[in-house]
């Protein structure tokens, strides 16, 4: 089994480069959602404790199954630890046996911010040149630059309760050629702007702005809301939106349209790649993304990353399994090993 760990996603990052990493991520998600209807669905299963909860979201076609573990604890960064880290694998649908175990930290962060930059391929205007953000955390320039590789975005505006990770932000992507604007409040960060992305870490049903505070024509990466009793958007302005998401029992549960029904959703995500229905249809419609992460998208980076990783030659293999001359003779395994005193 290879195990790619996150120097090794480090070092293909570094080979291939990130623009062409998010690209092949992007064309590997729509492939994988064309093929919708052949892959073994659910949603994710959760448990919830006091200070955060802890995920399994299992996906499968006829050729892999995948899995993710991933975990939700806002106050980890209290204790110098990461807010969210998750672990996938990859196996032989055929045999059952693992292909890969692979860090999922980092290649959340990157298939969440793909699949967003997906949806918008259908759903926002392709002049699309401006992008607003509220909430700088740790997906912000994983979203702006996967949202750049299919629009050649030219100011980014945000705007964050905390300082020091506005100041992260525009430290992190100084190096891009965007016109970044910090923003006094979520209003002025809005203003004007084609696209918007939601990106709060708040835990509680909120609203950051109203229907009247945008400009017609925008489209809303709404991914802040991704858990039951936590929104960032009001009724009023989802029942004006055209609402897409990635899989309708999940994020009637999580997601914005947890305040809604299910009448109130446009369409699955797959139902535009596949053409069975539109996107935009005009320049003037609101379209909202509801993304609160489905695990074809694990799947589809985990798909990509082992493809790569043999590709490059990156990664280690690792005898995590027993292996006996005989398969049917589990114990010989231990025969060598065995104290006979």
């Amino acid at each position: 089994m290879k195990v790619m760990s996150v120097i090794d996603i480090q070092k293909l990052i570094k080979i291939i480069g990130l623009k062409t990493f998010l690209t092949k991520l992007i064309i590997f998600l729509e492939s994988d959602f064309t093929c919708w209807g052949t892959f073994h669905k659910s949603v994710r299963h959760a448990t919830y404790f006091a200070q955060g909860a802890i995920e399994l979201m299992p996906c499968a076609n006829d050729q892999f199954y995948a899995f993710k573990y991933v975990n939700r604890y806002p106050g980890n960064t209290t204790q110098g630890k990461l807010s969210v880290i998750s672990i996938g694998q990859l196996s032989d649908a055929a045999t059952g046996y693992p292909l890969l175990l692979s860090e999922m930290t980092l290649l959340t962060a990157l298939r969440t911010a793909a699949t967003g930059a997906l949806a918008a391929k259908y759903l926002a205007r392709e002049e699309a040149r401006s992008l607003a953000i509220i909430g700088t955390g740790a997906q912000a320039e994983f979203q702006v630059i996967a949202f750049n590789s299919l629009f050649p975005l030219q100011q980014i505006r945000y705007f964050d309760i905390d300082p020091a990770a506005m100041a992260k932000f525009s430290r992190n992507l100084a190096p891009y050629a965007f016109e970044l604007i910090p923003c006094a409040n979520i209003r002025e960060t809005i203003h004007n702007t084609d696209i918007v992305i939601t990106a709060t870490a708040t835990n509680r049903r909120m609203i950051l702005f109203e229907l009247q505070d945008i400009a017609a024509g925008t489209h809303i990466h709404a991914m802040g809301g991704d858990c039951p009793g936590k929104t960032e958007l009001s009724r009023a302005l989802l029942e004006a939106a055209k609402i897409v998401v990635e899989f309708i029992p999940q994020t009637l549960k999580e997601g914005e349209v947890q305040q809604c029904d299910a009448s109130d959703i446009y369409a699955e995500l797959w139902e535009l790649v596949t053409k069975r229905k539109r996107g935009r249809e005009n320049a003037t419609e609101i379209t909202m993304f509801d993304s609160v992460g489905f695990a074809l998208e694990d799947f589809a980076a985990l798909r990509l990353v082992y493809e790569l990783a043999l590709e490059h030659q990156l990664g280690s293999e690792i005898a995590l399994l027993p292996e006996p001359d005989d398969p049917k003779d589990l114990f010989s395994v231990l025969i060598p090993f065995l104290n006979q005193n």
